[in-house]
């Protein structure tokens, strides 16, 4: 089977009409939703398909005044709709656009004493946060406003014995939260806190008979992980670990070959989230055709190349 990217391409652009309930449950995530859809269209070459001035004039409607994007028009800023908001302009090359000053002013207000960071005012501490701040400052060029030592030591208080890592200190190891702490890691250069042969062994008994990858021991595989774990495996160098054409073969089974889109599993509903995270899967996996995505930064790697040079 191939990658039927003309249907994807058709499915993505579909969504933006779309006023069904689905829709509007997720209208919360647009910020995402945008990134998703947008990274996933320029991965398989067809970014010319969405109008990047609408795009870009809807985006600046939800930045604040505080320098944080939230999630939609209306909604209240969030590092994680932050995040989303500059690899979009990063995408666009548009990033004149941000105030970096306040932008990172925003991330740093939301570091924590023990070196954590905060999604938001509300103060929910997660190492996807962390994430979210070592990406976006070092997007920025402005690491220089927190404190990158603590920022690590923190990440690596999460760390568990079997390598992996959890979402607070004690959290247990899950395979999304292990991507956003490795590569949080790699953007400061201190992979060293990492056992790159203990956690590559985690990593790579996620695969499972289907070729599928899970997030956790005993749960079925999903599309998404072809991400969260396949990318952090790129990033230690633990690849080779896994069955890669079996991988391959999963994610391209579980798209619609119809209507387009890609679903967690087999023969379920698609969405944005699951098909961007297959094509992310079969890019780092250098499906013929796709532009190659950055393990560390998810964008595509001439972004990546164009911001540090």
């Amino acid at each position: 089977m191939e990658l039927r990217v003309d249907k994807h391409v058709e499915f993505i652009k579909s969504l933006e009409k779309k006023k069904d309930f689905d829709s509007m449950v997720m209208e919360h995530l647009r910020m995402n939703g945008a990134y998703w859809g947008l990274t996933a269209l320029d991965l398989m070459g067809c970014r010319e398909d969405v109008d990047d001035a609408k795009v870009i004039s809807w985006l600046l409607q939800c930045k604040h005044d505080c320098g944080g994007f939230s999630g939609n028009i209306g909604h209240d800023p969030h590092i994680l709709y932050t995040l989303s908001a500059v690899q979009i302009l990063a995408i666009y090359d548009r990033m004149e656009l941000l105030d970096s000053d306040k932008a990172a002013s925003y991330i740093a207000s939301l570091q924590q004493e023990d070196g954590s960071f905060a999604g938001d005012e509300w103060g929910e501490i997660d190492t996807r946060f962390s994430y979210c701040a070592l990406c976006c400052l070092s997007l920025l060029k402005r690491l220089d406003v927190i404190n990158v030592e603590k920022a690590v030591d923190y990440i690596a208080s999460c760390k568990n014995f079997d390598g992996g890592f959890g979402s607070i200190p004690g959290g247990e190891s899950h395979a999304g939260q292990i991507f956003c702490c490795v590569s949080a890691l790699a953007i400061a250069g201190a992979l060293h806190h990492i056992d790159k042969d203990l956690l590559g062994w985690w990593l790579c008994e996620r695969q499972v008979k289907s070729g599928g990858l899970n997030g956790r021991p005993e749960k079925q595989p999903d599309v998404c992980y072809s991400w969260w774990v396949l990318s952090s495996l790129v990033t230690l160098g633990r690849v080779d670990w896994i069955d890669k054409e079996k991988l391959k073969t999963f994610i391209l089974d579980c798209q619609d070959t119809e209507e387009g889109g890609i679903s967690d599993r087999p023969n379920d509903a698609v969405d944005v989230f699951h098909t961007f995270f297959g094509v992310a899967g079969l890019s780092l996996l250098d499906y013929p055709g796709l532009k190659r995505i950055d393990a560390v930064y998810a964008l595509p790697v001439d972004v990546v190349k164009r911001i540090f040079g």
